[in-house]
């Protein structure tokens, strides 16, 4: 049986070794992020960590590497992104020996969040590098595929919990650096430089689109998408040990069911939206996030009905990413990686504010009820947001609905290739 017209033609169109070693890569980059979610119940154990002090610690990963895409991004600028890969991996490396070695008190844990971020930060890369060897109409799958790589925080919640009842939790972080070295090989045995010219975009090709109100729109509603995949993924391992009092070990398995339903369903998001529309997708995806999060935090007392409502919730989670970065190609057709680059970082900070958030809840109202209902309401307000800044985007840029257009508009909104007056924001 052979594969559909269009799989051929998108296979035959770039590089497929590369796409495969990006995708790797960005899978254990996403593992090893968010360790210490996982690890999170057995660590609070250890120090014995109030609500607040674990939000904070589950959040710092998340922050720090949000913080850091940019500067690896333009490291790859001058040694390539294939070598800037094999220099964060090094760097990850370190930083579990780190951990194994050295953290020993709650700020040996902040120190050590902060070098996990470095594995957060693979995101831009692995979506510049996955794509940069397909032509713009496929650029979008090509970054969808990449970006499915999240389906490492699954990975995480569901091998790290076991292992670090077996070995220790702190004997986990030895684990990783040795498994980040089958990424690095791969990276090395397949992966090509690739030829595109987003690997010579300019300081102000990268911040180009956050001097307009779309990549700030782009980067709000990834805020709450991938910022609410990555958040919740942290945090739930916790959340389900101390709100329903199941073991280390289950409260990963159960995080998993929901982590590996995002992953997943990112791919289809993009498809769905290739026929039927980003901004109709998003729409969608909005609503069900903010009722299925609502829900859970009225259904504390239900375990089966929560693991339910968070499974609902990141399916829509990760059909919003892949419907957003259906849209960013659209947008900005020929700087597609680097307007990607700065959306997922600036997004990524969203993922702070959910431990955070429920942490606070927990510690000062008494429940973890109110975080998830700041999050859903969130999610309704960036709705709004959009559904606000769709018709201008329906008249320029979009069909009705964030279909791609049959013939491109004769003049797309690319500010790479325009001047910039930061002063008014216009090009």
């Amino acid at each position: 049986m052979t594969a559909p017209p269009s799989l051929q033609q998108f296979a035959r169109a770039g590089h497929l070794p590369t796409l495969v070693a990006a995708f790797v890569y960005f899978a254990f980059s996403c593992c090893i992020w968010v360790l210490n979610g996982a690890m999170a119940p057995f660590i609070s154990e250890t120090y014995g960590l109030t609500p607040t002090q674990k939000g904070v610690m589950l959040s710092v990963p998340i922050i720090a590497g949000a913080l850091m895409r940019f500067p690896l991004g333009v490291l790859s600028q001058y040694i390539g992104r294939k070598n800037a890969t094999l220099v964060e991996m090094g760097m990850i490396a370190v930083a579990m020996l780190y951990g194994y070695f050295a953290v020993d008190s709650f700020e040996g844990l902040l120190k050590m969040g902060v070098l996990l971020g470095i594995a957060g930060a693979s995101f831009g890369v692995a979506l510049s590098l996955g794509s940069g060897w397909f032509p713009p109409q496929h650029k979008g799958l090509a970054m969808g595929l990449v970006g499915a790589g999240n389906v490492g925080t699954a990975v995480s919640v569901l091998v790290a919990p076991p292992l670090a009842q077996w070995l220790g939790w702190q004997t986990v972080y030895a684990v990783a650096a040795g498994a980040i070295l089958l990424p690095m090989a791969v990276m090395v045995l397949f992966a090509k430089e690739p030829p595109d010219v987003d690997a010579h975009a300019s300081f102000r090709a990268h911040i180009a689109c956050l001097f307009e109100k779309d990549g700030w729109v782009f980067s709000l509603i990834y805020g709450v998408t991938f910022g609410g995949f990555i958040g919740l993924t942290t945090f739930l391992p916790s959340y389900y040990h101390d709100q329903f009092g199941v073991s280390k070990v289950q409260a990963g398995q159960l995080t998993m069911l929901a982590a590996f339903m995002g992953a997943a369903v990112r791919v289809a998001g993009g498809w769905i939206s290739d026929r039927w529309g980003g901004v109709n997708t998003l729409t969608w995806v909005l609503v069900v996030v903010a009722l299925s999060l609502g829900l859970v935090g009225f259904a504390s007392g239900s375990l089966a009905v929560t693991t339910l409502l968070l499974i609902v919730c990141f399916a829509a989670l990760g059909a919003g990413n892949g419907a957003l970065f259906q849209l960013v190609p659209l947008r900005w057709p020929t700087t597609t990686a680097v307007a990607g680059s700065m959306i997922g970082e600036i997004g990524a900070l969203g993922g702070g504010l959910v431990p955070n958030a429920m942490g606070l809840s927990k510690q000062y109202l008494g429940q973890y009820t109110w975080g998830f209902v700041l999050f859903a309401l969130l999610s309704l307000l960036m709705l709004a947001v959009m559904r606000v800044m769709q018709i201008r985007w329906t008249r320029t840029w979009a069909e009705k609905g964030g279909r791609a257009r049959a013939i491109a508009p004769a003049a797309p909104m690319d500010f790479a290739e325009t001047r910039f007056t930061p002063q008014s924001g216009r090009p």
